[in-house]
């Protein structure tokens, strides 16, 4: 038995980057980019008002104005504001030569023959200046990042209308048990639902990866065989669930072996998640979760997914943050690193009812993740904790 962190460790030093491909802006949502971006252009790429109002000369404040010209945004001015004159202008739209400042419509009023007067001596500049926000040639997006609407936004600004990305990785998923069944099937004796199929199904949706189910596997070699040669043909990562404890039926460690699948690790001090085993054939990776749900769950998120996304080339860091605990938090034993879902309340961390590793309904009402670090048996209240965001 490893530690967490030593299995950790394998795991992300087994990864490498999938080959690149190009996807269209407007379908690059969660992929991840594949090289620097550079500017084209300054940002904003002129002079541009920030306010519906008058562009004027700061020096004419105290003078009535004569409107020379209306400037809408995507309008190039035609006149250059001189003395006593002001343009009319739209937010967004270019300022025009000899102005220096903008005063918003709620801040002038119109005179009987139709001039313009400030009527606050305090108004900012009201003007976006050219290149304040990013100049031409500045990088504005680094290779590795997972593109969120935001970025989209910036790579548009960048003139991109294809984006370089990393490839997603092919990931299929099998689950194991003779006594499984899939939902919407009748149950006999001694039978149970398939949920952990449909559990990292959504767990790899979420990642905007679409897996490829291959079913479940019966507890035998060939059957196991089948299923796992076939997923081995055409993955870059497999995700089996059951079947690696030390039952009479738990066969998949040997099936893998049996088709050259190096093993790495078999078991790991974690709870829940204790027999999770990980292994590699030439250039794809297994991971064999435990069978109980909560057990699948958990090494997916903390483990799994940070070297999926490191196959995508993103350097993934599980989401905590501090918070102190409510109440006492204890244990029995300390032999390994124990996860348990909490949920919070104003502003504290305090546990769920949680039966052990086949109760996955507590996570329904789960808010995070805190972790019993190796040989600790009690977390005082007031202590502060890392949550691990679900």
């Amino acid at each position: 038995m490893i530690s967490y962190e030593k299995a950790f460790e394998i795991i992300m030093n087994s990864a490498f980057t999938l080959g690149k491909e190009s996807v269209e802006l407007a379908h690059c949502l969660n992929r991840v980019l594949a090289q620097d971006i550079k500017s084209d252009i300054d940002m904003p790429p002129f002079n541009k008002s920030a306010m519906d109002g008058y562009a004027c000369r700061r020096e004419d404040f105290h003078e009535s104005l004569t409107v020379i010209e209306t400037i809408p945004a995507g309008y190039r001015p035609q006149k250059t504001v001189q003395k006593n004159e002001c343009s009319k202008i739209m937010t967004g739209a270019i300022v025009p030569q000899g102005a220096d400042f903008v005063a918003n419509v709620e801040n002038t009023s119109t005179t009987p023959d139709n001039k313009i007067r400030i009527t606050d001596n305090n108004i900012p500049a009201n003007i976006c200046y050219q290149g304040e926000d990013i100049k031409r040639g500045e990088f504005v997006l680094n290779n590795g990042t997972l593109i969120l609407p935001q970025h989209i936004a910036v790579l548009a600004n960048a003139g991109r209308s294809v984006v370089p990305v990393y490839k997603k990785p092919r990931i299929s998923i099998i689950t194991t048990g003779s006594e499984l069944r899939e939902p919407g099937a009748t149950l006999t004796d001694g039978c149970i639902r398939n949920s952990n199929s449909y559990q990292l199904i959504g767990q790899v949706q979420r990642m905007f990866i679409e897996p490829d189910y291959l079913g479940i596997a019966d507890d035998t070699e060939n059957s196991l065989n089948l299923l796992i040669q076939k997923a081995l043909s055409g993955s870059d990562v497999v995700l089996l669930s059951g079947g690696v404890s030390m039952g009479d039926y738990d066969l998949v460690p040997a099936v893998l072996t049996a088709n050259h699948v190096n093993i790495l690790f078999n078991m790991v001090a974690m709870q829940p998640g204790k027999p999770l085993t990980f292994g590699t054939r030439d250039k794809t990776t297994i991971f064999a979760f435990p069978g109980n749900p909560v057990s699948t769950f958990f090494p997916f998120e903390i483990m799994a997914k940070p070297f999926i996304y490191k196959l995508m080339g993103h350097d993934y860091k599980t989401k905590t943050f501090p918070l102190i605990t409510g109440v006492d938090f204890q244990r029995k034993r300390g032999e390994r690193k124990t996860f348990i879902p909490v949920k919070i309340e104003n502003g504290k961390v305090f546990p769920i009812e949680f039966h052990g590793s086949a109760h996955i309904n507590s996570l329904c009402f789960a808010e995070g993740i805190i972790s019993f670090p190796l040989g600790i048996l009690e977390i005082k209240k007031g202590e502060t904790v890392q949550v691990i965001s679900l």
